[in-house]
């Protein structure tokens, strides 16, 4: 099956059209030359003529080869991380006695305000009036069944 082209054909003018009767021996197929086809024109002859591959669709892109873009960045950060973390180690090298110091006067603060809490309620205790107060009751029944009264002073 012959692929259908569009041919446009160029009219020269400085030249006459070879006579009619002039035929012209066919090319043989090692004689012509790539890039050339023998083409059938709308009006039904067949000519050799240049003529362009059908345009074909991009070709699927290639599989990527290579290193893969996150393994490129995963190993620009890694030095980076690792030296965030050593400048981390190193300056808590540094703060350590300070750290140290400073739990030692947290613990000395918890100390301190444990002891003003039980010292505030001795003293509390201590001012507190201790003497007893007298409460006297006096009840008073009527009969085997009857109701009891009483009242209850606290002086």
């Amino acid at each position: 099956m012959e692929t259908p082209y569009e041919i446009t054909t160029l009219t020269r003018t400085d030249q006459q059209a070879p006579p009619a009767n002039v035929i012209q021996p066919p090319l043989a197929p090692a004689e012509i030359p790539p890039g050339v086809e023998v083409v059938t024109l709308p009006d039904g002859r067949r000519t050799l003529a240049y003529a362009q591959p059908p345009t074909q669709a991009a070709p699927a892109a290639a599989p990527p080869s290579g290193v893969p873009a996150w393994a490129k960045t995963t190993a620009l950060l890694a030095p980076t991380v690792g030296a965030g973390i050593g400048a981390g180690g190193f300056g808590l090298s540094y703060a350590a006695p300070g750290v140290i110091a400073m739990t030692d006067a947290l613990w000395a603060a918890v100390a301190l305000v444990a002891t003003g809490c039980g010292g505030a309620a001795f003293l509390l205790s201590r001012w507190r009036n201790r003497t007893p107060a007298p409460i006297t009751q006096n009840i008073t029944a009527n009969g085997l069944f009857g109701r009891a009264n009483g009242t209850i002073n606290n002086r």
